[in-house]
């Protein structure tokens, strides 16, 4: 964070300084949640949990080096207190930001905007510092703390935006105002609680509406939802996608034989190849949403092409591919799911399986409210019609579901298994794995799918698979 005084943070948030000794004590360090992520200088924020109280760790972290607390009780060490934590958090890092001279690049969507973020953040780092969104720490705490961990040095500043309802985002952009907004898509992740993919959109475009006249508001050209948003942002539109009308678009998309996008960058500066590094045709879309943020903060064609080539996965269980030492590959997207991602990774499996074996192992995904059903069943239709080898659809109703639909699909889904847990799957895994098969898991973050992945992955390593 920049330095500010305990004074300085108290005026800010409209808090009250206990056990101070020296208001004039500057935080120089992070701002952090968690107790072991404090360093000398750190700001720890007690925040109230349903099995932690963050007051409790009050001496510790000063002992660890806090040099005060941001609190709603006094605690007997260094603390400001303030009568609701979470919003003197969002106060102080709208302050923060309006402090510094970065540039804020905000980005939403239904899906890939991690993957997204990761890219911008990569491309843009090229050209200044960059700060950009851990993982996925998108909400009304984690784009504030994110925000928090700008300095002086920071040039830009990416922050992803998550939405669960109308007004969520309008929220976050009060925290931290956006000089470029980017859409990535409108999809049924979380339908079940908007209600509906218009309701989606609607909460979405509050990204473009908080745009100022100056800004920039970047929309896929390829979702009609999002392309008509343009009509909701008094910001210059920039479009991307596919699409001939795109200002940033992709032209001779293919995968290579690993199954990694390559096409033909086309921007108003130039137009250059891209090869990535990543696995998925879905990345196509990902990577020109990227390039059109770099393209209108000033990078050439060239130099968006070269970061986009070189760019790697910075977040983990999103299409983590390991190649074991016998031949077997584990493709890791498990830290969540929804029908558009499901889709993208099982047209990846295809693609990188060619000439392979397959195997999907997937479970439920979530907050599909009424559309569950008709979902699980799309999904696992679609494994058959992919020619994926075998589904292993794993847990409760909705993985029964996910197999029904692939055995309803044609008679190859009679190849199809239903296993109640993920010990299951990965008994049946090792049992059955040979040389050069290829495994997806993918499922949403409550299934815990992540240990299947990281069992096989663990399996090979100890040679516990025996070649056949």
């Amino acid at each position: 964070m920049i330095a500010l005084s305990l004074a300085e943070i108290a005026a800010v948030v409209g808090g009250q300084t206990h056990d101070i000794p020296d208001p004039s004590v500057q935080v120089t360090g992070p701002v952090v949640r968690d107790s072991r992520e404090v360093r000398p200088g750190s700001l720890f924020v007690a925040f109230v949990g349903e099995r932690v109280d963050g007051h409790d760790f009050g001496h510790a972290v000063v002992e660890a080096g806090a040099v005060a607390l941001l609190a709603s009780r006094p605690v007997g060490v260094p603390a400001i207190v303030v009568d609701d934590v979470q919003s003197a958090l969002g106060a102080l890092a709208r302050h923060v930001v309006r402090r510094l001279g970065a540039t804020l690049v905000a980005l939403t969507g239904s899906a890939g905007k991690t993957s997204t973020k990761d890219l911008i953040a990569q491309v843009l780092a090229r050209k200044a510092p960059t700060v950009f969104t851990p993982g996925s720490f998108n909400n009304e705490i984690g784009l504030p703390l994110t925000a928090l961990s700008a300095t002086d040095e920071t040039r830009f500043l990416v922050l992803e935006m998550g939405a669960r309802g109308i007004g969520h985002i309008r929220y976050l952009t009060d925290l931290t105002p956006p000089q470029i907004g980017l859409v990535l898509n409108v999809g049924t992740a979380h339908i079940g609680e908007f209600g509906g993919r218009e309701q989606i959109a609607q909460a979405k475009g509050e990204l473009v509406e908080a745009l100022p006249e100056n800004g920039a508001a970047i929309l896929n050209a390829d979702d009609p939802l999002v392309r008509a948003m343009a009509s909701r942002t008094k910001a210059k539109v920039i479009l991307f996608g596919e699409s001939g009308e795109a200002d940033v678009r992709a032209e001779n998309v293919r995968l290579t034989d690993s199954g990694q996008p390559a096409f033909s960058l086309r921007t108003p500066s130039g137009c250059s190849e891209v090869t990535m590094r990543l696995y998925g045709e879905h990345h196509v879309s990902n990577a020109l949403a990227a390039a059109a943020v770099a393209h209108e903060l000033g990078m050439s064609a060239d130099e968006i092409a070269t970061a986009l080539s070189e760019a790697g996965s910075l977040s983990r269980w999103r299409m983590e591919v390991t190649e074991r030492p016998d031949g077997v590959t584990i493709v890791n997207d498990a830290y969540n799911a929804n029908p558009e991602s499901m889709r993208a990774a099982l047209r990846a499996l295809a693609a990188m399986g060619k000439g392979r074996r397959t195997w999907a192992v997937l479970g439920k995904m979530a907050e599909l409210g009424d559309e569950a059903l008709a979902e699980h069943d799309a999904v696992g239709r679609l494994a058959v019609r992919l020619n994926v080898g075998k589904l292993v659809a794993v847990g409760g109703r909705e993985a029964s579901w996910l197999q029904l639909g692939a055995y309803n699909e044609g008679s190859w889904g009679e190849e199809s298994v239903h296993v109640s847990d993920a010990q299951a799957a990965v008994d049946l895994l090792r049992s059955e794995l040979r040389p050069g098969d290829v495994v997806l898991v993918k499922a949403s973050r409550s299934v815990g799918l992540e240990s299947v992945a990281q069992a096989l992955v663990e399996a090979g390593t100890e040679g516990e698979v025996a070649a056949r």
